[in-house]
């Protein structure tokens, strides 16, 4: 049953917020909207009315003009969501609290909120929200993962970002969840050990709604099942769009399916290398039968810009992978390379294996943000870390590095340059992540 308000009486409102941990100046344009919120704002039945909160645009209205406030956290933005809940329950509104972090440390989460959704929101708002005007509410709503390999979500509203500015608002998701379970991933813990796939013919038309030709995919992995991938590439090959997503490198294996992709308007692709060393270099996400150079260099010269992930920290890894790295970036010269700190988030199976260890330097939330060291090391100390990550990305992105990548790359030069010169002030920093 759907809540309904009373004649003559005001629908009741919903405040969702985005936490921001840190202020951005212009290059807050550059970023793309919380797709979450913009489910959980689909799902949210009538006669609610939502309102959406982009903390990294919007100032907070701090009062009781809402009658129940919702708020997402990843782990980095959990202190800062807590400030935000502490001061609306101060002023006597409900708050609600989801995402990545309160689903796998609920009882933390509570202590600073009425009610936590554990899990994917969309399943359990309707419930949520009948049991709120009900007076009712409990302390936990728990989503658990469907059977099968199907998705199925309502359309993301983009109604609800009018008036803010982002690269582009027409994003969407196609699938979740990931069968390889990496242990510092939260992404399996989270969706589940198995990509789920929508309709494609319900991505397509999603996508036939937007009015403009550039999409961006926000999935950890749109080409992991190459089979179920297909018929999504297939139908945007006919659309005149231009697109971007993450993936793994493993979709490069197949020239036919690398040369769909690229048929299809793919213009960039995020994919996380993790490690050049040890385990991490032969992890599930790429079969073996092509090394990772020849893969991104394959990707490369379709005419797909690269934007290729390193993680630094790994337990084999002592201070020559550094320059090991910055090697083998100067070989396949992706167009982009993103270099980040090893970071053991709660429910990972790394983050217990350092709990266990007495690895880890503290629980300061704020600071599980990929541009710190929270744990010690295996073969270096924290600070040799800190100071070889810094030295790699500012590296890399001085001019010659550059100038080298997008001079090897095929495309447009201008193009890719420019979006070296976007990443090149933050690598350039010392303290900011890339």
């Amino acid at each position: 049953m759907k809540p309904t308000a009373a004649p003559g009486q005001a629908a009741p409102r919903l405040l969702l917020i985005y936490p921001a941990t840190h202020r951005l100046g212009w290059e807050r344009h550059f970023q793309l909207p919380n797709h979450s919120l913009q489910q959980v704002a689909a799902a949210t039945p009538p006669p609610w009315q939502v309102t959406l909160i982009d903390e990294l645009q919007d100032e907070i209205p701090f009062g009781t003009g809402y009658d129940l406030v919702g708020i997402t956290s990843m782990t980095h933005q959990a202190a800062r969501a807590y400030r935000i809940a502490d001061r609306f329950r101060s002023l006597g509104v409900p708050v609600i609290l989801g995402g990545m972090h309160p689903t796998v440390l609920p009882e933390e989460a509570l202590e600073h909120a009425d009610a936590v959704v554990i899990g994917e929101a969309e399943p359990v708002m309707a419930t949520l929200l009948e049991d709120f005007l009900a007076g009712r509410l409990a302390p936990f709503y728990r989503s658990t993962l469907p059977a099968g390999d199907l998705l199925s979500v309502p359309w993301a509203r983009r109604d609800i970002l009018e008036g803010k500015r982002y690269l582009t608002t027409q994003t969407i998701q196609a699938t979740r969840g990931c069968p390889y379970n990496c242990d510092f991933c939260t992404v399996t813990p989270y969706f589940g050990n198995r990509f789920r796939y929508r309709d494609p013919a319900d991505i397509l038309a999603q996508i036939r709604s937007f009015p403009r030709k550039l999409v961006v995919f926000l999935d950890d992995n749109l080409l992991g099942d190459p089979h179920r991938a297909r018929p999504i590439l297939e139908g945007m090959a006919d659309m005149d769009i231009r697109w971007g997503s993450q993936t793994s490198l493993r979709f490069a294996e197949d020239p036919e399916l690398l040369r769909l992709v690229a048929r299809s308007g793919c213009i960039g692709l995020f994919v996380g290398i993790e490690s050049i060393t040890g385990a991490y270099a032969r992890i599930a996400k790429s079969s073996g039968r092509s090394n990772q150079t020849d893969l991104i260099k394959r990707v490369c010269d379709a005419g797909i810009m690269l934007e290729a992930s390193f993680v630094f920290g790994f337990d084999d890894h002592d201070r020559s992978v550094f320059e090991r790295t910055l090697a083998f970036v100067r070989d396949c010269s992706p167009c982009v390379p993103t270099f980040n700190l090893l970071t053991p988030y709660p429910g990972t199976a790394v983050f217990r294996q350092f709990e266990e260890q007495g690895r880890l330097l503290h629980r300061d939330w704020s600071r599980y943000n990929h541009a710190e060291v929270v744990f010690h090391p295996r073969l270096m100390s924290p600070e040799q870390l800190k100071a070889g990550w810094q030295e790699a990305r500012r590296e890399a992105y001085r001019w010659p590095p550059i100038l080298d990548r997008v001079w090897k790359s095929p495309g447009s030069r201008l193009t890719r340059l420019a979006y070296n010169v976007l990443r090149k002030g933050p690598n350039s920093r010392s303290g900011a992540a890339s």
